[in-house]
């Protein structure tokens, strides 16, 4: 196996990285730097690039550039091995990929307090354009990312290649889909939560067994939250995906804690008080953003932090970015799926008045050809059972009726020209028209949603025929259905907005490729996705799985543990 694809812990990192071989121990970097006499007790033993590079939140005049250094990523303390002092970083940007125009340069600090992490908001570019960047430490170089600027607003720009993704649980399997992803050379890239998962070793396991494990314990404290997201961002995979393009975050419930919702944690939490919770989601919020390409407008304030956000891709598209957990009610009747009474209250919501305020407003204001929402839980209604009882997902906005019907008639009202949901969390690829009722299924279609399936989350899952799913058959409104890992990957114009779901037979080794299992169509003013593609499935003989089967599987698939 390659170094790329071993199992990572602390000590192959500290071997493949070519630390073990040094003078300086495991976690005593910052002992050496003073233990060097004069001027070279200031330069770092190593490269300290060690979790690459990234960029996101573009306007038509900058972006956000990131870097975080770490000698050991590993390091129990969650500080990367790092000296206890301000590393100075210079960065640089290019309008080539070879550096041989630079347009801006500086130089930018490196805190312990921040664990080393770099943002660089830059701005004064050129819109619509694509650019290079890179920095340095000493004399160290860290590899070089690509960018870009948004288009003017006034212009609708060239058409877009915008890919969406979720869902990466380190242990159940290798980013492979980050490797193909970066691979397809996208525009822009939208993580729509779970990015990290808070498990310790042994916790999450699937069929099969985990394919490599978590560092450390289950995160609740900074150090502990720090450590997990070294360890994710050490992962070559994914740093492709992130030096490809430009991306657009937000966080689901596992940078946390499993389904939480605003200052209630989940059933049986490791830290089960108010303020034992706040503490930890204090914690969680700012590891991520150190290791994310937000904005200074994202800074956390102690257990809060601001992740919702509008972006605007010229006059193509507005990118209304959601957070649909820190302002929640909590999950009705318990959680999971229910026929619950609490789930239609109107006074419930998922988004919070402030945010549902600012939605609405955005949409009154919109002059834009495409209007994405891109958050976390399922939008559309999922009934999973056939007859007069109704049992949807707590969790996703079936446990928020009013709080979607109010999202719905804001776009329905500010005419907005085509509303388009995309959506995580669920470990599997969907797509589904939204109706005005979906209790009738001759109701009106107002709008589409498309759900990517996860990097790795639950291994690797099976293909199958769509249309054998019973959801499909219960709720007519859902087109689309496929349990394999990948991406969705789509190309926005202004007369069609097309969505290809990329699928990989395995992610329990490294290298599978990817392959289109559907490709859907969107239409300017016409609402409601087309299929235009299905890749065909050979079903074996006797292998068909009962229909009860089938919706167990797939209630677990998104719920456990």
């Amino acid at each position: 196996m390659a170094d790329s694809a071993r199992p990572l812990n602390r000590r192959t990192f500290l071997v493949t990285s070519g630390l073990a071989t040094a003078t300086v121990l495991p976690g005593t970097a910052h002992a050496a730097a003073q233990a060097a006499p004069g001027r070279r007790s200031r330069d770092l033993p190593a490269d300290p690039f060690t979790l690459g590079v990234a960029s996101g939140d573009p306007d038509p005049d900058g972006f956000v550039l990131w870097t975080r250094l770490a000698l050991d990523p590993l390091a129990e303390d969650g500080l990367g091995g790092m000296p206890d002092r301000t590393v100075p970083v210079r960065w640089e940007v290019a309008s080539d990929e070879r550096f041989r125009t630079i347009v801006r340069r500086g130089t930018a600090a490196a805190r312990p307090r921040s664990a080393h992490s770099v943002h660089v908001e830059l701005n004064g570019l050129r819109p619509g354009r694509e650019y290079w960047y890179r920095f340095r430490a000493g004399a160290h170089v860290s590899p070089a990312g690509r960018t870009r600027t948004a288009p003017h607003p006034a212009t609708y720009g060239p058409a877009l290649a915008m890919a969406f993704v979720s869902c990466s649980q380190f242990e159940h399997g290798y980013f492979t889909a980050y490797r193909r992803l970066a691979e397809e050379n996208p525009d822009l890239v939208l993580h729509l939560g779970d990015y990290q998962y808070e498990y310790k070793k042994g916790v999450y396991t699937i069929p099969g067994g985990n394919v490599r494990d978590h560092e450390g314990p289950e995160t609740v404290t900074l150090a502990n939250y720090r450590l997990r997201h070294a360890q994710y961002k050490s992962d070559r995979d994914l740093q492709a995906a992130h030096e490809a393009a430009p991306w657009l975050v937000v966080f689901d419930d596992h940078e946390v804690e499993n389904n939480w919702a605003d200052d209630i944690p989940e059933a049986n939490s490791d830290t089960p008080s108010y303020e034992a919770f706040r503490a930890r989601r204090a914690a969680a919020f700012q590891a991520y953003y150190e290791n994310m390409p937000l904005r200074r407008r994202s800074v956390p304030k102690g257990p809060d932090i601001q992740i919702y956000r509008r972006v605007q891709w010229g006059r193509l598209a507005n990118f209304h970015m959601l957070d649909t957990r820190q302002f929640r009610d909590d999950q009705g009747c318990g959680d999971g799926y229910k026929d619950c009474p609490e789930a239609v209250d109107p006074k419930r919501s998922i988004t919070g008045n402030a945010q549902e305020a600012w939605l609405l407003d955005g949409f009154r204001r919109s002059r834009a050809r495409w209007d994405v929402l891109g958050q976390q839980v399922f939008f559309a209604q999922r009934d999973n059972t056939d007859g007069p009882v109704k049992k949807t997902s707590m969790d996703a906005w079936d446990g928020y009726v009013a709080s979607r019907e109010r999202i719905t008639n804001g776009w329905l009202d500010a005419k907005v020209r085509n509303p388009v949901v995309l959506t995580g969390d669920v470990h599997a690829h969907w797509a589904s028209d939204l109706k005005a009722d979906y209790d009738d299924p001759g109701s009106r279609t107002v709008g589409a949603e498309l759900v990517c399936t996860s990097i790795t989350s639950t291994g690797d899952g099976a293909d199958s025929n769509p249309a054998d799913h019973p959801f499909l058959k219960i709720n007519p409104h859902l087109r689309f259905y496929n349990n394999q890992r990948g991406y969705v990957l789509t190309r926005i114009g202004k007369d069609e907005m097309k969505a290809d779901f990329k699928t990989l037979p395995t992610v329990r080794t490294p290298g599978a490729q990817i392959s289109t299992k559907a490709t859907f169509v969107i239409e300017d003013r016409v609402p409601g996705v087309n299929q235009t593609y299905l890749r065909p499935y050979a079903r074996a003989k006797a292998s068909a799985q009962p229909e009860h089967d089938l919706i167990q599987q797939t209630i677990d698939n998104e719920t456990q543990p």
